[in-house]
């Protein structure tokens, strides 16, 4: 009987786009405040303040870390210009946040057995 060889993957190599610039270009970029998915936090706590908009637990300098950014609808690629989507909520607000759906459909009369 014949053997069989295990199934190998190649490698491909990267044609991303950012790897093509040059530093100077990831410099200027960086200076001018570039609008990437992550720069959506720096954004919101400048606009919203450091405030949660549930709880109204005020933070500072020492402890922003502890204020998150809240994606309304759940989508944090969904950052519109007028930024709707965003609301500033503590870590412990955050986590009730989204565990409140998943509480939700386990206490749910409807749930499939």
């Amino acid at each position: 009987m014949r053997q069989r060889r295990p199934f190998r993957v190649e490698k491909k190599s990267s044609t991303n786009k950012s790897d093509n610039k040059s530093v100077a270009d990831i410099v200027k970029e960086l200076k001018q405040g570039s609008s990437r998915p992550g720069d959506y936090r720096k954004q919101s706590l400048k606009i919203n303040g450091l405030i949660c908009a549930k709880c109204g637990r005020e933070f500072d300098f020492n402890n922003q870390h502890l204020l998150t950014v809240h994606h309304k609808d759940g989508n944090h690629r969904h950052n519109p210009p007028d930024r709707s989507n965003w609301e500033n909520l503590c870590v412990y607000c955050h986590d009730d946040e989204h565990s409140r759906d998943i509480l939700g459909d386990y206490f749910s009369p409807d749930k499939k057995k």
